[in-house]
């Protein structure tokens, strides 16, 4: 009984909460000065749900130039899922015995993505390119309802007409929306998981930064802040178009369903909040000192660079069955076996050497500390840009404590030997 509670007043919380502060955020960046103070205050007079009804009715429908530019980009993106080559990859078999296949062509996606936004923008002037941020409220209302009504149709999809056996429904209406009914669906040929969460969430956080650059540029000048904070980011986001079949590994992928938790995330939470550091930067300037801002840019590029490292590290083992060096020595390893939800018994290979040897989850630091170097070129006025990194780390945290439970239930026996050959989560001596 208190299970199921737990099941669904969470996820309504979040289903009810989610929405609402996405266009808080939004305003808040773009309208108060990038002030949680001056929020409060706000609400503080005129209450909570009038602030709320102020902040999103104008915008609440999207406008008409929202919905055209969030279907134009959309169907650009199936298009070029079909049309660009690519091999055929396929994912790791799911416990009920589907496998999902994909077409990896992201690298050469991401690149005609953004040589056509600048081509369009800068060189034929179609359009401006502060066009995303100039029409920021009106995308963020339109993303809520179409994500909303998406995630909708895909609970349907699953229950009545799911694409592989890796679907079901507990019987809890909110908590099958908030988790969704289907690990892997497919609709007319199209991979939904990787169009959502790779060709649409991950894709236009790099148009959008590009997009704030561009505005900033045209109210004061390109400042090296925003130079230093846009490049990081885009520099992370090419390392996961190179990586994105790795990304099909992940819990993302294996484990989440297709609900609301992951795909009105990737839809309307990645492109306002983990792009809010450089839309705080839009309005706010900051002119770093030469040396600060060198050092935030290696130490950033470095941070991303390893973190691509680890998780090339880790699957290059696994695709060459422990036969092969890491860092000039043979790999430690542990062959996991583990049974199928059909009972057919299969083996994993945990790596407990490089930089899987100092700790279970390492490749998150390096991440954590990517997302404070795009953030810190905003320093200290407000504390709002640092709302995405305090966010990323509790993500991420509580990504590898479900991780570690579920592999301790997956791997039994096996899981105890590496965590005793590697002790340490997270931060090696500390986690």
């Amino acid at each position: 009984m208190l299970r199921k509670l737990r099941n669904t007043l969470g996820p309504l919380f979040l289903i009810m909460i989610c929405p609402p502060f996405v266009m808080i955020m939004w305003y808040t960046n773009t309208v108060l000065d990038g002030s949680f103070a001056r929020l409060i205050d706000l609400m503080y007079q005129t209450g909570f749900m009038s602030t709320l009804y102020r902040i999103w009715q104008p915008v609440f429908w999207g406008s008409s130039t929202a919905w055209l530019m969030i279907a134009s980009f959309a169907v650009f993106e199936l298009v070029l899922m079909k049309l660009l080559p690519g091999k055929v990859f396929f994912g790791p078999i799911s416990p009920q015995g589907s496998a999902p296949t994909y077409k990896a062509n992201g690298v050469m996606a991401y690149v005609v993505t953004v040589s056509v936004f600048c081509i369009c923008a800068f060189w034929l002037k179609i359009f401006p390119a502060s066009i995303i941020y100039d029409n920021l409220g009106a995308l963020f209302g339109a993303l809520n309802i179409a994500s909303l009504i998406i995630c909708m149709l895909l609970y349907l999809k699953g229950r009545f007409s799911p694409s592989s056996t890796d679907s079901g429904i507990t019987g809890n209406l909110i908590f099958d929306y908030y988790w969704g009914t289907e690990l892997y669906p497919v609709l007319f040929g199209w991979n939904i998981k990787q169009f959502i969460n790779c060709r649409f969430g991950m894709m236009s956080w790099s148009i959008i930064l590009l997009s704030y650059a561009a505005k900033q540029q045209e109210l004061v000048g390109l400042s090296n802040s925003m130079f230093i904070s846009v490049a990081l980011q885009l520099i992370y986001i090419t390392k996961f178009f190179i990586w994105e079949t790795g990304y099909f590994r992940s819990l993302d992928i294996m484990h989440d369903r297709a609900g609301f938790y992951i795909c009105w995330g990737c839809l309307v939470w990645v492109p306002c909040i983990y792009t809010s550091p450089s839309m705080y930067l839009v309005l706010h300037p900051v002119h770093l000192n030469a040396a600060f801002a060198l050092i935030l840019f290696v130490v950033g590029t470095v941070s991303i660079l390893t973190n691509f490292l680890a998780d090339r590290q880790r699957l290059r083992v696994r695709i060459m069955d422990g036969q092969c060096k890491i860092w000039g020595k043979k790999p430690v390893i542990v062959r996991a076996a583990y049974t199928t939800l059909l009972g057919d018994t299969k083996e994993n290979i945990l790596l407990a050497s490089g930089w899987w040897g100092l700790a279970r989850h390492f490749h998150y630091v390096p991440e954590i500390m990517g997302a404070l170097c795009w953030t810190l070129p905003a320093l200290f006025l407000n504390v709002t840009p640092y709302f995405y990194v305090v966010f990323l780390t509790v993500l991420l945290v509580d990504r590898a404590f479900r991780d570690e439970s579920r592999c301790a239930k997956k791997y039994a026996a096996a899981w105890q030997v590496y965590c005793q050959l590697v002790p340490y989560k997270i931060i090696p001596y500390v986690i």
